[in-house]
């Protein structure tokens, strides 16, 4: 990414010598680095407020309120794990953080519930069905409330920021369910793939047992 801002800039810097717009060219650079840091610091104020939020709504008890009533959910999703797996907590956690729209907040909680599908993953080196599930969801997005967005256009002055908050989350809906039902989808065929070899192995295992017997019995 490095490399690629240098040669943005570079080139621009040597297209606009050359086109005789070198000046408009520094004045953006200008203007640009002092919206940045505008931005940066409109996101500071805003996920601060929401990350507190966040941390009082966990010591108060309300996250695991919200994790409780997403459980038989969460359980649906993930019928690989353990009834009482500290994983349904955390992927609920990370499901309500995301949903705010708060991804620094969410990623401790999806690091701990990764942790906890490895722990009861038979097959160490793959993925298993439960990780697939998460990663598709969080890959899709689903956003209540757009924090940072909302933060980002606050801070780079547009007049109504809050109207992104509909089309968002249709959009992310759509893509969250939709996630949802593919992974399932995914989940099923590859259960039948692997019970279709598994009854192959078992009858050729038969095939090649019996045969041994008439061998001996010859």
């Amino acid at each position: 990414m490095n490399y690629i801002f240098y040669f943005l800039v570079v080139s621009s810097i040597i297209i606009g010598a050359f086109t005789g717009k070198l000046n408009d060219v520094v004045n953006s650079i200008m203007s640009g680095a002092e919206l940045s840091v505008k931005v940066a610091f409109s996101l500071i104020g805003i996920m601060a407020f929401w990350l507190g939020i966040m941390r009082i709504a966990e010591k108060s008890g309300v996250l695991k309120f919200i994790s409780k009533l997403l459980e038989p959910i969460t359980k649906w999703l993930f019928d690989e794990l353990p009834p009482k797996s500290p994983a349904i907590g955390d992927v609920a956690m990370n499901f309500t953080a995301n949903a705010l729209g708060l991804a620094n907040a969410a990623t401790p909680f999806g690091i701990r519930a990764m942790e906890e599908f490895q722990t009861s993953n038979t097959k160490k080196d793959t993925a298993s069905n439960s990780m697939c599930m998460f990663l598709a969801m969080n890959t899709a997005g689903f956003q209540l409330i757009p924090t940072t967005v909302l933060a980002i256009l606050a801070g780079i002055g547009y007049k109504n920021p809050t109207e992104i908050i509909a089309p968002t989350l249709i959009v992310t809906s759509i893509a969250f369910f939709s996630a949802i039902i593919m992974a399932k989808i995914f989940q099923y065929l590859s259960n039948s793939q692997c019970v279709r070899i598994e009854s192959q192995c078992e009858r050729k295992s038969n095939i090649r047992i019996s045969g041994d017997e008439e061998v001996g019995n010859e």
